[in-house]
């Protein structure tokens, strides 16, 4: 019998660090979004946006390549403001400001898909089934990869096996 021991936890996310949720600089318009690629986020993670005079809007991909302020999905405007995060995939977040917007005040972030977990009361291991759902990215991936990540499974299994 084998038991797995699994620990969750969540993080929360201070957007824009101490300087927080602001209209940035003329020369780093991409500030929020390279903040965003140098971290991994994943359901049950909050992102706290701080701000003033200003807001929060979630928005889709098109609102979000035009700073489309009129019809957003959700609007925070309290200055204090913890998003959780409930779900995989991509999140356009905007000022409410249209001139803030337009200076760079957005971001894409993407979230993590998170692993599904079974119980079905076995104590099998599946060796074989280490990589992403079919339904992902991996059958538009190259040949090249697809064996280099079949060959380090095999290599790790034989290495389990010795």
């Amino acid at each position: 019998m084998h038991f797995y021991k699994v620990v969750v936890s969540s993080y929360e996310f201070q957007v824009g660090g101490h300087k927080g949720w602001t209209k940035p600089p003329p020369n780093d318009a991409q500030i929020y979004n390279h903040w965003a690629t140098q971290n991994r986020f994943h359901v049950g993670d909050s992102l706290h946006f701080k701000y003033e005079n200003d807001s929060v809007l979630i928005v889709n991909a098109t609102a979000y390549e035009k700073c489309d302020v009129s019809n957003p999905i959700d609007t925070f405007d309290d200055g204090d403001t913890v998003f959780k995060i409930d779900r995989d995939g991509l999140f356009y977040f905007i000022s409410g400001h249209i001139e803030h917007c337009m200076a760079g005040q957005k971001m894409v972030l993407r979230v993590m898909v998170q692993p599904r977990l079974q119980d079905n009361g076995s104590d099998d291991w599946d060796a074989f089934n280490w990589g992403p759902p079919l339904n992902s990215t991996l059958t538009n991936s190259s040949i090249a990869s697809y064996f280099l990540t079949a060959f380090g499974g095999v290599f790790a299994l034989l290495y389990l096996l010795m």
